[in-house]
């Protein structure tokens, strides 16, 4: 695998990302790889800039260390779309204090090409992870390990982007406290995960990971255990919601989402269907919010204006 440091447009674009940094102000410059980069040639042409590297395999990033550059690894990130891998680097960099929550980045990463890097977005992480703080992550990853956390993130963007079959879909995962939360509801209808062993419904699989897609059309939460494990699906929450305040707009989900992490040790995770906004509940409140990259587009059959042929 050749570094990029022989491709001229790599170098472009890269500049072109440190001039927006020195415009704007920014906390780093993440790159997102997907290939080998010659460490110093970066620092030479940064300006100063803080560089912040991102990959889901550990051998791309081979010597950043010792380079002095900070980096991320993405697990069970292969095959995943963009914007997920950027929304687990910001996360993970947000875990490991590599990036302060409300932080302004510029994203390098290949949105169109396989091994390049070809696109720059200017992210505002105050937007983009709500009011999220390393003491909120760490609290969160005592009841649910980040792993299990950040799957069921994914999963959740993911479904809040697509939609299911062109149509937009919202849902509601709940996340440990397994046995707490199991008390608390009952089925809606019938669960389409009974029956399976534990094995074939963990999230870790990708196979999992889209038959749940379309489980989540089903009017319902999805249980799911600290271990990935989808314990029950098409699930009422008997939870009260009467001491939960929520801004304006949020629907019945959201309330259900902030009553039970209110009344158990649960993580939620909710998935608005309006705007594919996915938002992290803990203790009756919206501790991380996450707005997805983008939508897809929707195809429609050309009408012709005023009636004309």
């Amino acid at each position: 695998m050749n570094p990029l440091r022989a491709s001229q447009e790599f170098l472009a674009i890269f500049d072109v990302a440190v001039r927006l940094a020195d415009t704007v102000g920014v906390e780093a410059i993440l790159l997102l790889l997907e290939t080998r980069v010659e460490w110093r040639e970066l620092q030479e042409r940064s300006r100063g800039q803080r560089i912040l590297l991102a990959a889901d395999n550990e051998d791309l990033l081979e010597g950043a260390a010792v380079a002095g550059l900070p980096s991320v690894v993405l697990r069970d990130a292969a095959n995943t779309p963009v914007s997920e891998k950027l929304s687990q680097a910001l996360l993970n960099a947000v875990a490991d204090e590599l990036l302060p929550s409300g932080a302004r980045v510029v994203a390098l990463y290949g949105g169109f090409e396989p091994d390049s890097i070809d696109s720059i977005s200017l992210i505002e992480m105050s937007d983009h992870l709500g009011r999220l703080t390393v003491r909120d992550l760490r609290q969160l990853e005592t009841r649910v390990p980040l792993d299990t956390l950040q799957t069921v993130v994914n999963l959740a963007l993911d479904i809040g982007r697509e939609g299911r079959e062109g149509k937009p879909v919202g849902t509601l995962f709940v996340v440990g406290d397994t046995h707490k939360v199991r008390k608390m509801s009952r089925s809606a209808s019938f669960d389409p995960v009974k029956g399976y062993s534990r094995r074939e419904r963990n999230l870790k699989l990708a196979r999992v990971r889209e038959g749940i897609k379309e489980i989540a059309q089903m009017d319902g939460a999805i249980l799911v255990a600290p271990d990935g494990t989808v314990e029950a699906a098409a699930q009422y929450l008997d939870a009260s919601a009467a001491d939960v305040t929520l801004s304006k707009g949020l629907g019945a989900r959201h309330w259900a989402a902030a009553a039970i992490s209110r009344a158990t040790k649960a993580v939620a995770v909710a998935v608005s269907e309006s705007s594919g906004t996915v938002r992290v509940f803990q203790d009756g409140e919206v501790v991380l919010r996450i707005e997805p990259f983008r939508r897809p587009m929707k195809w429609k059959d050309f009408e012709p204006e005023g009636g004309d042929e």
